[in-house]
C-alpha cells in the first residue's frame, strides 16, 4: 500500500477511536436508587403531657410522654402507674392508653378523645377521658394539655462530669411536701422507760409501761403498768403538773382517747369475756359498759361516737347504741398474705375513714424477709373499704410492726426491728414515695398526739 494511503488510513482509525472514546466517556451513568426502607413511624401517642380530671368521685390522672404515670384521689395515697401499650384508633383523634397499678398489679386503661368536654362547673376542655381501673371502677372526666407539668430538660452537652456526679449524690425528690412532723409523741426507749416528747425535750414519765395512748393535744398520756398480784393498772400522766394518777386497777387494757379527748375507751374483762367500756376523762370513777359482747382487740375511735374493735373473725364498727353498725370479715381484710393475730393493730386514717392501716404477721412472707425470735415476718398494709384495694407498704426487707398514722394522715410511723436486741421508729409516706423509710427516733411503740 502506498505510504500516503496507509498514513491516511491510520489517522482515520485514530479519529474513529477518539470519537468513540469521547462518546463513551460523556454518556451519563444512571443514578443508583437508594434501598427501600421501612415507612416513617406514625406516633400512636398524643405527644404533649396531659392531665385528665373528673368529679363524683374527684380524681386526676397524669399522662406523660410514655403514658399514664399517676392517679390521684383526695384523701387517698397517689397510685403510681407503669405505662404499657398505646393504641390509636385509625386516623381518628382517639387514643387508648394502658397501664398497670404498681401497688396491686391491677390493669388500668385510659380512653382519650379529642372533643369538647365540659365539667360540672361549666369549664370547657379539649379532650374527653374515661379511666377504667379493675378495682376502682370507671372514672369519667375531661382532659387538658398540661405543659406546665413538663419536667425541666437538661442538655447533656452542657453538663459537666462534676454536675453529673453532684446529681447522683442528691437524694430523691420528695413528691409530698405539705406534710407536718409531729410536735408531741410518746414512746418506749431502749431502757423500757415510758417517754413523752413535746417539742425537742423528751421526758421520762415512768420506768416501765406498755399500751401508750397520747391525747390529741399532746398533754396527757395513758399507759398500762403491772400492779400487784398480776393485776394491771391504767395510769394517766399530766404534763402540766408532771403527776401520774392511777385511774383503774384490774383486768383492763388497751386505752384510747376519743377524738375530742373527753372520753377514754378501753377493754375490761367482765363476765368471762373482754368487753368495751368507756369513762369520762374528767370523772374516771364513772366508767360504764359500751359493748358487752366479747372482743379480742380494741383499735381506737373512728369518730366521737364510734369505736373499732375485732374478734377472731370480724372487724366491727360499734356506735353509742352498743351494736355493730358495720362488719368486715378479717379474712377479706387480710387477704392471703397475712394471718390474723390478737397482737395486730388496725388504725383508721384521720382524714379518711375509708382507709385502714393494718400491722400484721405474714402468712406468706416475701422472699428474704427478716424474722423475729418466733420465726415470724411482719409488715403493714393499706386497705380501702369501698374498693377493697390492698397495698403492702412496708419494705419487704424489713420486720415492721405497730404502724401509726400522723395527724395529717399522710405519714406512717412504725417500729422496725434492726437486730435481735435493737429496734427503732421509722417514718414513711403513705405512698412510699421520696427517699423511702427514714429513721425517726431510737424507741418503739410510738404514739402521736399533735
Amino acid at each position: 500500500m502506498p505510504k500516503s494511503r496507509y498514513t491516511k488510513s491510520l489517522v482515520l482509525a485514530s479519529l474513529v477511536l477518539l470519537v468513540a472514546s469521547s462518546s463513551f466517556a460523556q454518556t451519563p451513568t444512571a443514578p443508583k436508587k437508594p434501598a427501600a426502607g421501612p415507612p416513617a413511624p406514625q406516633s400512636k401517642h398524643y405527644p404533649i403531657l396531659l392531665l385528665a380530671l373528673g368529679n363524683d368521685p374527684s380524681w386526676s390522672l397524669r399522662i406523660g410522654q410514655k403514658g399514664p404515670e399517676r392517679l390521684d384521689r383526695p384523701t387517698y395515697p397517689p397510685i403510681p402507674l407503669e405505662p404499657a401499650e398505646v393504641t390509636r384508633e385509625g386516623t381518628a383523634d382517639s387514643w387508648t392508653y394502658r397501664a398497670k397499678d404498681i401497688g396491686t398489679g391491677a390493669p388500668l386503661s385510659v380512653h382519650l378523645t379529642r372533643e369538647t368536654c365540659t365539667d360540672p362547673s361549666g369549664t370547657k376542655y379539649n379532650f374527653h377521658a374515661v379511666v377504667d381501673h379493675a378495682q376502682l371502677g370507671t372514672l369519667n372526666g375531661c382532659a387538658r394539655v398540661a405543659a406546665e407539668l413538663f419536667p425541666k430538660i437538661v442538655n447533656p452537652a452542657n453538663q459537666t462530669d462534676e454536675d453529673e456526679d453532684s446529681n447522683k449524690k442528691k437524694p430523691p425528690v420528695e413528691t409530698i411536701t405539705n406534710f407536718k412532723l409531729p410536735v408531741a409523741v410518746a414512746f418506749i426507749n431502749s431502757a423500757k422507760n415510758v417517754v413523752l416528747k413535746r417539742g425537742s425535750a423528751p421526758r421520762v414519765v415512768a420506768s416501765e409501761g406498755t399500751q401508750l395512748a397520747l391525747s390529741h393535744d399532746g398533754r396527757q398520756l395513758l399507759y398500762m403498768r403491772q400492779g400487784q398480784g398480776g393485776s394491771r393498772v391504767m395510769v394517766l400522766y399530766d404534763s402540766a403538773t408532771g403527776k401520774s394518777t392511777d385511774l383503774l386497777t384490774g383486768a383492763v387494757q388497751q386505752p384510747f382517747w376519743s377524738p375530742d379527748d373527753t372520753r377514754i375507751a378501753f377493754l375490761k374483762f367482765q363476765d368471762q369475756k373482754w368487753q368495751i367500756w368507756t369513762l369520762p376523762a374528767a370523772t374516771p370513777d364513772r366508767a360504764a359498759p359500751f359493748y358487752v359482747n366479747n372482743v379480742g382487740a380494741l383499735h381506737g375511735w373512728v369518730d366521737a361516737h364510734t369505736v373499732l374493735a375485732s374478734d377472731a373473725e370480724n372487724l366491727y364498727w360499734i356506735g353509742d347504741g352498743s351494736q355493730p353498725i358495720q362488719t368486715l370479715a378479717l379474712k377479706d381484710l387480710y387477704g392471703p398474705s397475712f394471718q390474723v393475730m390478737s397482737s395486730d393493730t388496725i388504725r383508721v386514717n384521720p382524714a379518711n375513714p375509708d382507709l385502714l392501716l393494718v400491722s400484721a404477721t405474714y402468712q406468706t412472707p416475701p422472699v428474704g424477709a427478716p424474722k423475729d425470735s418466733m420465726n415470724l415476718a411482719a409488715g403493714f398494709f393499706l386497705y380501702e373499704l369501698r374498693t377493697k384495694r390492698r397495698v403492702v407498704l412496708s419494705p419487704p426487707d424489713q420486720w415492721a410492726r405497730a404502724a401509726e398514722w400522723s395527724r395529717d394522715g399522710i405519714q406512717i410511723f412504725y417500729t422496725r426491728r434492726l437486730t435481735a436486741n435493737s429496734s427503732s421508729t421509722f417514718r414513711i409516706f403513705w405512698d412510699g414515695s421520696g427517699a423511702g423509710p427514714r429513721r425517726y427516733l431510737d424507741g418503739t411503740d410510738l404514739v402521736i398526739g399533735q
